[in-house]
């Protein structure tokens, strides 16, 4: 469970804050979810909007960073991006771009404040978004990036809001999906894993966001 103030970095700017502890609890859990496969794209989705999946995102792209790997976040979300605005960079150029063979990945990608950590944002708001993630140059770029990073994290917008979360979560090793406490139906969460698992995406962990907890106690809960 996680209880985060939006847009939070707690696991830079805190990183020995309970919270930050618990995300690399959850970075355990994901590294030991398939022991038999290299995982190296984990798309972070949930079933609807404002359920904390780019916080999430963002705190376990840092956490794997203090690891030692070398991280790279998309923000695979072409209609409403928001990981510019967690790591306070532009979005003038991005995903969008290198889709639309605009740009390359070397030239597209920004460090961060994270050691070991970059990020590329969406770039501009395309008129087709889903034809430009389930494009060959998604595949392409996906490659490449697990050529120059250990990890690959991807952003993606919710699963019962369009189709791009399923596409994505086809094209990678797995799926980590964020649940908000109070917010998420239980339809909604069993709807979205009947979806995912009809791309036969693989379900890493489920992260329980915004429980209220008693002080001492965890902030997390994961689970399949």
């Amino acid at each position: 469970m996680f209880h985060l103030q939006d847009k939070s970095l707690i696991s830079l700017t805190n990183p020995k804050s309970l919270i930050a502890e618990q995300f690399r609890t959850v970075r355990t859990n994901i590294e030991f979810s398939r022991p038999d496969v290299d995982l190296r794209t984990i798309v972070v989705t949930s079933p609807n909007i404002a359920e904390g999946k780019s916080t999430i995102t963002a705190n376990l792209a840092v956490v794997f960073a203090q690891q030692g790997k070398r991280v790279l976040v998309i923000d695979s979300d072409l209609r409403k991006p928001t990981v510019h605005y967690t790591f306070h960079t532009e979005n003038h150029i991005g995903l969008s771009n290198i889709l639309t063979r605009q740009a390359t990945l070397e030239k597209t990608v920004k460090i961060t404040k994270q050691k070991n950590l970059w990020v590329l944002t969406s770039g501009p708001i395309p008129p087709n978004p889903l034809e430009l993630l389930s494009s060959k140059g998604m595949s392409v770029l996906l490659k490449k990036a697990k050529n120059e990073y250990d990890i690959v994290i991807l952003d993606s917008p919710p699963v019962l809001a369009v189709t791009d979360a399923q596409v994505l979560s086809s094209l990678t090793d797995g799926v980590v999906l964020i649940v908000s406490n109070g917010k998420t139906k239980i339809d909604s969460a069993k709807k979205t894993k009947e979806l995912l698992k009809s791309v036969k995406a693989k379900i890493l962990d489920v992260i329980l966001n915004n429980k209220k907890v008693q002080e001492n106690q965890y902030y997390y809960y994961g689970g399949k």
